[in-house]
């Protein structure tokens, strides 16, 4: 019997490539390669690439080089690794042009390539050569109406296809699935973490000026609720307890389907799922808010109320410059509204400095929001041009000295404002998912205004015994300290006690 073929997925950038690599792993792990953690034990290494940013760039090329370094161990015999391909969005976005100048990767794969990723592995182990595609603009891939969207015959990582799903091996190994339905993606689980994204859509119909994902990701493309649903019960069966719904704009769910309100309708069967205890729905569009949706996610049981809002500015110069809408009163009107339904709703954003035509005054107008907003996270980058987007055309560029000096000067002032909007729930009663319980810090988990990796902790304290909390457990504890954005809370004297009982009771 031949020996089983091993690769090792390494994930960059964000939640949503997450998503594409369990869908990557399933697909494999059905054709029967050997899934391992680390590159060096791997026969093929894939690099998940990001190709968002310059510095999401730059990470990515940096995790290729380090694994071309291990291929290079290999072939002197101090290693295993025989090949190194790059997928993901860098892979997808400049293909020929990144096979070129970074031979170190035997293979660059794009999108169209994952429906077939194990023989394309299989090409390139066995010495063959894939030819990368060139670059396209995957707008132009999909009609231009929304609605005659679905059913069009292009990849789409994460949404799953007929063909795909229809030849997986009838018994699948174990942690494999398709989530739900005929159009369902294979997925495995790459961690064994509480929490797991749902992909929601694909693409953007959004044309900010700074902003070259749509030509790469494509125009915007729902997936259906029912794949949605089936998806997040079978995640559930693997022990999930919150997911997060990701994709480029989540407001804009269902405008392809014929309902722009589908997610309203949507998030209360998600919450209903047995095993779920939490739903959290990331990248909304300020712009498309409607009562409605704020409604749902401040008033359904189980759902977070939690609002990762894209504000990007605030002085309405430079949003229009931008592509985008609003300006600091109407933002602020948005979030009073928000609080109005729900005080302790979490809220974060992120912002760009140094933006072509950015005045003093414009920055001036960008403090006096985020002194007012009271957000719980705040990320701010610095502007960069990126190719193909219209604001790199763009006059009046702002010298880089002054983006990196404006960059400090609101990411220090963000710190200090997200600091002191933790200390503002001390008192408070939050319900943490616990992530993990073995550290040297103890007991750490999220509330509900905190998303994975991006906005915080809260550490459980004052337990005497800690022992019967495990990874997964909704724990309520009140807010006594904070450190920066995080918090530090006490759960009631009797939690352990509670824990173990209904583990006896589940028993």
């Amino acid at each position: 019997m031949p020996e089983r073929r091993t690769v090792a997925l390494v994930t960059l950038g964000c939640a949503r490539n997450e998503v594409d690599s369990e869908e990557l792993a399933g697909r494999l792990a059905a054709d029967g390669w050997e899934l391992v953690e680390e590159a060096a034990d791997a026969d093929v290494a894939v690099v998940n690439t990001c190709g968002f940013v310059e510095a999401a760039k730059k990470d990515s090329v940096d995790a290729l080089l380090e694994a071309g370094d291990l291929k290079a161990a290999a072939g002197e015999g101090g290693g295993r690794t025989q090949a190194v391909v790059a997928v993901g969005c860098m892979a997808e976005r400049y293909g020929k042009e990144l096979a070129e100048a970074l031979p170190e990767a035997d293979g660059v794969l794009g999108f169209d390539d994952y429906a077939d990723i194990s023989d394309r592995l299989r090409t390139i182990l066995s010495g063959g050569v894939h030819v990368p595609h060139a670059p396209r603009d995957r707008r132009k891939l999909l009609p231009i109406s929304p609605a005659e969207r679905q059913g069009a015959a292009v990849a789409l990582p994460g949404h799953g296809d007929a063909a795909a799903t229809a030849s997986a091996p009838a018994d699948l190994p174990d942690g494999v699935a398709p989530a739900s339905g005929p159009r369902a993606p294979l997925r495995r689980r790459l961690d064994t973490s509480p929490v797991a994204s749902v992909k929601l859509a694909s693409g953007c119909d959004r044309r900010c000026s700074f902003c070259a994902i749509p030509s790469f990701r494509g125009a915007f493309v729902s997936r259906r609720p029912s794949d949605v649903l089936g998806e997040t019960r079978w995640l559930a069966e693997q022990g999930v307890k919150e997911v997060m719904l990701v994709s480029e704009n989540n407001t804009s769910y269902g405008k392809d389907l014929g309902d722009i309100r589908l997610l309203e309708t949507l998030l209360p069967e998600l919450a209903a799922v047995d095993g779920i205890e939490r739903v959290r729905v990331s990248y909304l569009q300020p712009a498309e808010m409607r009562p409605g949706l704020i409604d749902v996610l401040t008033g359904t049981e189980k759902v977070a109320p939690y609002f990762d809002l894209s504000f990007q500015h605030s002085a309405p110069g430079v949003l229009r410059a931008m592509r985008r809408f609003g300006d600091t009163d109407r933002f602020l009107e948005l979030l009073d509204t928000i609080r109005a339904r729900a005080p302790r709703a979490g809220v974060r954003s992120n912002f760009i400095v140094g933006f072509p035509g950015e005045s003093e005054a414009d920055l001036a107008e960008l403090e006096r929001f985020l002194i007012a907003a009271r957000l719980d996270a705040i990320g701010v980058f610095g502007y960069s041009d990126e190719e193909g987007t219209e604001a790199a055309t763009y006059e009046h560029k702002t010298d880089p000295e002054t983006v990196a000096e404006r960059l400090d000067h609101i990411s220090r002032l963000a710190e200090e404002l997200t600091a002191q909007r933790a200390e503002e729930r001390v008192g408070e009663t939050v319900r943490v998912l616990v992530e993990s319980v073995g550290g040297e810090d103890g007991p750490v988990g999220r509330g509900a205004h905190q998303a994975p990796e991006t906005d915080g902790q809260t550490f459980l304290a004052g337990l005497t015994d800690s022992s019967q909390l495990s990874a997964g457990r909704m724990v309520e504890a009140k807010v006594v300290a904070t450190e920066g954005v995080d918090l530090v809370a006490e759960p009631p004297p009797d939690v352990v006690r509670g824990c173990s009982e209904s583990e006896e009771a589940g028993a």
